[in-house]
């Protein structure tokens, strides 16, 4: 054996029993969270070649699992030279330090800029894998949503199957209350409350996923209020009717009046003029989330202000 293999600690056929809590759950989203270390691309083929097996049979990544299912996933001859990397404690702390409510059942997290949600695309850690790493007693840690990597603000995580099922159930259905703020280009006109405009997904040679308004895309509402105007610039505040990828730095662009700061959507003259104002981030930011507890049935709203760096850039706009 190789020591590559003797490393390896999938280099055998292993059996694993669902346990209730993921009763529901995607077989690629509980194979992911199985599999630490193990490229999402290589779980994927592992998926295509039929070398896992559920109950014996062969089955399709989004098949849903059932408590008490057996998978079986055969040998993975691949090296994981990141399996023994962990989050350093620096990103463990400023991750804790940045937690604005906590129970039982959730944690709303004001998620830094810069930070990605979770690994993967030349990343190797986000918030859940810092998460994860500063709670290894954890049995169950997800994601509820996510946000852009340069996006900051509220995002939430789910501690059991229960509570992640009841949470995505409610978005689903829009109950659950997402505003933002955000910082356009120009002066935005009064009458402008909503966009409507559908989104579709593209994918460059360069690998580069970009997404654009389009007629054949998903449906896609934001609504906007002008929170504060200035001689070059719009502070909005913005509520998510739906959560597409992109949705709002999209609709801002569509709109022709792009959000500060934003490398992908952005106006480069706007952009740079914004950076001699001291702004190196995109400026957008969620600042509120309000929901039904899956537990305790209370509305529950949580709130995180604007950071000090956003705020002294509206300070030197007035």
């Amino acid at each position: 054996m190789s020591d590559i293999e003797k490393n390896n600690p999938f280099g055998a056929v292993t059996f694993h029993t669902v346990d209730a809590e993921y009763d529901g759950q995607r077989l690629d989203n509980f194979l992911i969270r199985l599999l630490k270390g193990v490229p999402k691309s290589r779980i994927y083929r592992l998926l295509r070649k039929g070398e896992v097996r559920v109950n014996k049979g062969r089955v399709k990544a989004d098949t849903r699992l059932k408590a008490g299912d057996i998978i079986r996933v055969a040998p993975i001859r691949t090296a994981q030279p990141q399996s023994s990397e962990m989050p350093g404690s620096q990103m463990r702390k400023r991750l804790n330090d940045s937690i604005v409510f906590e129970d039982d059942g959730i944690i709303v997290i004001d998620k830094p800029s810069g930070i990605a949600v979770h690994g993967g695309s030349g990343v190797s850690f986000g918030v859940i894998e810092g998460l994860r790493a500063d709670r290894p007693e954890s049995r169950f840690l997800e994601l509820v949503h996510r946000l852009d990597r340069e996006t900051s603000g509220c995002l939430m995580l789910a501690k059991s199957r229960a509570v992640l099922v009841h949470l995505q159930q409610q978005m689903q259905k829009k109950q659950i209350k997402k505003t933002y703020q955000a910082l356009v280009m120009g002066r935005w006109p009064k009458g402008k409350s909503t966009i409507n405009a559908p989104l579709k997904k593209n994918t460059l040679s360069s690998g580069e996923r970009m997404v654009r308004v389009d007629a054949e895309g998903k449906a896609s509402v934001t609504h906007f209020k002008i929170a504060e105007t200035f001689d070059q610039a719009t502070l909005l505040d913005i509520r998510l009717e739906t959560g597409r990828t992109h949705q709002i730095r999209v609709h801002c662009q569509f709109s022709g009046q792009a959000i500060a700061g934003d490398p992908k959507y952005g106006d480069s003259i706007f952009n740079q003029n914004m950076r001699g104002q001291g702004l190196k981030r995109l400026f957008l930011h969620a600042n509120s989330l309000e929901f039904m507890h899956p537990i305790s049935d209370e509305r529950i709203s949580v709130d995180a202000p604007l950071s000090n760096d956003l705020k002294n850039i509206l300070n030197k706009l007035k």
